[in-house]
C-alpha cells in the first residue's frame, strides 16, 4: 500500500509539474483513479455491529420474501418447482384412480394438500425472525464470509425442529378441513382390499409437513442468493456496505 501511494504521488507530481493549469480537485481526481486501478474498492471495513445489523437485516428481508410468497393462494399449487402431488410410494394409487375416470377426486386431493401448506406457512415469520434476533457476531460474519446457502443454513439448524412442530398441527387441521384426510382414508382402504397389491398407507401430515418445510428453506436461498450476487438486490446503504466488503475480500 505505502508502494501504491509513493507511486501515486509521483505521478501526480509528474502531472502537476507537467500541467500548472490542474487544480487540487483535478489533481484529487486523478489521484482517487489510479488508487482505484484494476476496480477495486476502498469500502470502509463495517463494523461489529454493522455485520450483525446487516446480516439480520438481510435474513429478515429474504424470510418475508419467501414466507409472503409461498403463504399466498397457489404460492405452492401454482408452483410446478414445489408444488405437492401424490406421495411417491401412492402414485399407483393415482394412476389407478385416473384409470377410472376418477381424476377430479386425484385433482381435488393436490389441490387440498397444497392449500394446507400454504395455510402452514404463513406461521413461520415470528420463528424465523426469533432465531435471527439471536444470532451472534460469530454466526453473522461467519455466514458473511461463508458460502452461498450459510445463512439459510443457519435458519436450518436453528429452527427446524420448532418449525415442524408447529406445521403438523396447522397441515393436519387443514387436511380435515378440505376433507383431504377423509378422502385418503377411503382411497387407501378400497386400494389396500384389492387382491395382491402392496398395501399403502403413507402419513399425510407427515409428507406434506416435509415438503413444506423444504419449499421454505428453498426459496429462502433464493432471497440469500440474490442478495450476495446481484447488488442491485441490497436495497439498503447498510447492506451495501457490509456485503460489498466481503465481496472485496472474497476476491
Amino acid at each position: 500500500m505505502k508502494l501504491k501511494l509513493f507511486i501515486v504521488a509521483t505521478l501526480v507530481s509528474l502531472l502537476t509539474t507537467a500541467c500548472e493549469t490542474m487544480n487540487e480537485e483535478s489533481i484529487g481526481q486523478v489521484a482517487g483513479i489510479l488508487l482505484n486501478q484494476g476496480g477495486q474498492s476502498s469500502a470502509a471495513k463495517p463494523t461489529t455491529s454493522e455485520v450483525s445489523y446487516g446480516l439480520k437485516e438481510s435474513l429478515t428481508s429474504g424470510v418475508l420474501k419467501a414466507v409472503t410468497g409461498l403463504s399466498k393462494t397457489d404460492g405452492f399449487l401454482g408452483n410446478q418447482a414445489i408444488k405437492i402431488f401424490f406421495p411417491p410410494e401412492a402414485l399407483k394409487v393415482e394412476k389407478q384412480l385416473r384409470s377410472l375416470g376418477l381424476g377430479h377426486l386425484c385433482d381435488n386431493f393436490v389441490t387440498s394438500l397444497n392449500r394446507a401448506a400454504e395455510k402452514a406457512s404463513s406461521q413461520a415469520t415470528p420463528i424465523f425472525v426469533g432465531a435471527i434476533k439471536k444470532m451472534t457476531f460469530t454466526d453473522a460474519m461467519n455466514i458473511l464470509m461463508g458460502a452461498d446457502g450459510s445463512a439459510t443454513n443457519y435458519l436450518v439448524k436453528s429452527t427446524s425442529p420448532e418449525i415442524k412442530k408447529l406445521y403438523n398441527p396447522v397441515i393436519a387441521s387443514s387436511l380435515q378441513k378440505v376433507n383431504a384426510t377423509k378422502y385418503w382414508g377411503d382411497v387407501t382402504k378400497a386400494y389396500n382390499q384389492v387382491p395382491f397389491v402392496k398395501q399403502v398407507n403413507p402419513n399425510l401430515e407427515s409428507y406434506v409437513t416435509e415438503k413444506a418445510m423444504s419449499a421454505l428453506f428453498a426459496q429462502v436461498k433464493v432471497q440469500e442468493s440474490l442478495i450476495r450476487k446481484n447488488p442491485v438486490a441490497r436495497t439498503s446503504a447498510m447492506l451495501k456496505k457490509v456485503f460489498g466488503y466481503a465481496d472485496l475480500k472474497k476476491r
